[in-house]
């Protein structure tokens, strides 16, 4: 949810102040920029060069800097424009205080009245100064604001003090603003299942059929879903990739039969299915227990058919939006509509191996997307990840229509 996102931080002077180390290195495992802007109190309670450290960028405390001489200026205007996200934490009675009446007498004030990014402020105080009617007064003129409080939690405080004033914890910092830009999100609240990559089938304890499947489309998928709102169930047969991503849960299986029991086990709870991964069609009817030797002359294995994952969904559907992928040779068209129809799916994602930079080992495809009622839409060659917004998007115009 904050990947890639510019989280601008600034820090009030409080005790709670020491808990931004943590917070920073939070912010950075989620994959944001960080820059940090602190009052000059601040900096009595948590190190600027810990900050600098942590968050990669310099920590800014004042309007100037005066080094070796020469004379540079800190732009709170810049900083303001820059950010995505502008995070006062701790967020203290004082800082509260101006913040809500303009007042403008350091560089953190100056930064938040030029920011034009949504505002999360975490208080942090005494328990008697967070129930004081001038701070309750502060905070609803904030709100009024289109600020967004993190609320303080109950614990001891600085004080010696057992209640409600400390700043809320770093993890829950981030759960709160995850979760509240999740509720913008055209997926958020939906369930999604999506398959991935290919399966192996066993021939012998070393040997199996499988295909040049890489994975990397049902991964990106996951991945656009999971920042789209979405809460990801990713089943994968056997590849190298990896999702980390607190809304995803990655299943790991490695053939179709196991693939298709986590599919069944999920399928009924899910708003969305999209079922890219290259499935066997068929495994070896027996498996050998030890080592198949080498011996003269041809070797012939007799299959038998795998369970066909998505046509059993289909018959299975209630409300799911159920979108398959058809990867063709020839007739590619009618033979994607057929499946379309055959598997009663809401949706399907055609490409072809004879297009260049489509299909198994690349980093691109090009796709056409075919919905229910025959309209087909066409992309160009791009790459996987803007194929997976490209899906997505026809897939939550077709749920939203």
């Amino acid at each position: 949810m904050l990947g890639g996102k510019n989280i601008l931080l600034g820090i009030s002077g409080g005790i709670a102040a020491y808990k931004t180390t943590f917070l920073v290195r939070l912010l950075i495992k989620a994959g944001a920029q960080v820059k940090i802007v602190m009052t000059e109190s601040a900096s009595s309670f948590v190190s600027p060069l810990t900050l600098s450290t942590l968050s990669k960028n310099p920590v800014l405390l004042d309007f100037v800097n005066e080094e070796d001489g020469s004379i540079t200026w800190n732009n709170h205007v810049e900083l303001g424009l820059w950010a995505d996200i502008m995070l006062i934490a701790p967020a203290t009675a004082n800082t509260l205080s101006k913040m809500a009446n303009g007042t403008c007498d350091n560089l953190l004030l100056a930064t938040y009245l030029s920011a034009k990014c949504p505002v999360y402020f975490a208080p942090a105080m005494d328990l008697d100064m967070y129930k004081h009617p001038s701070t309750k007064n502060s905070i609803e003129k904030l709100e009024s604001f289109g600020n967004t409080m993190i609320p303080a939690e109950t614990g001891e405080l600085a004080s010696g003090l057992h209640g409600e004033g400390r700043m809320a914890e770093p993890e829950n910092i981030i759960s709160f603003i995850e979760a509240d830009l999740a509720k913008e999100l055209p997926l958020s609240g939906k369930k999604v299942l999506i398959t991935a990559g290919p399966t192996y089938e066993a021939i012998d304890p070393v040997r199996f059929l499988g295909n040049h499947s890489s994975g990397t489309m049902g991964f990106e998928l996951a991945k656009r879903a999971a920042n789209l709102g979405a809460k990801v169930i990713l089943v994968s047969g056997p590849t190298y990739l990896n999702l980390e991503h607190s809304s995803v849960e990655l299943i790991r299986v490695t053939s179709a039969r196991e693939m298709y029991d986590a599919c069944h086990r999920h399928y009924k709870n899910m708003d969305v299915a999209i079922c890219a991964a290259a499935v066997a069609d068929y495994r070896p009817k027996k498996v050998a227990t030890e080592k198949i030797k080498k011996k003269d002359g041809d070797m012939q294995i007799e299959l038998e058919r795998n369970p066909d994952i998505l046509l059993s969904l289909g018959e299975q559907k209630t409300h799911q939006f159920l979108v398959g992928f058809a990867l063709e040779t020839e007739n590619e068209l009618e033979n994607a509509k057929g499946k379309l129809k055959r598997k009663n799916l809401d949706g399907i994602v055609l490409n072809s191996l004879k297009e260049d930079g489509a299909g198994f080992g690349s980093g691109t495809n090009k796709i056409t997307f075919i919905d229910k009622n025959l309209h087909i839409k066409t992309f160009g060659l791009k790459t996987k990840p803007e194929v997976a917004s490209d899906i997505w998007e026809e897939i939550i115009s077709k749920i939203h229509a």
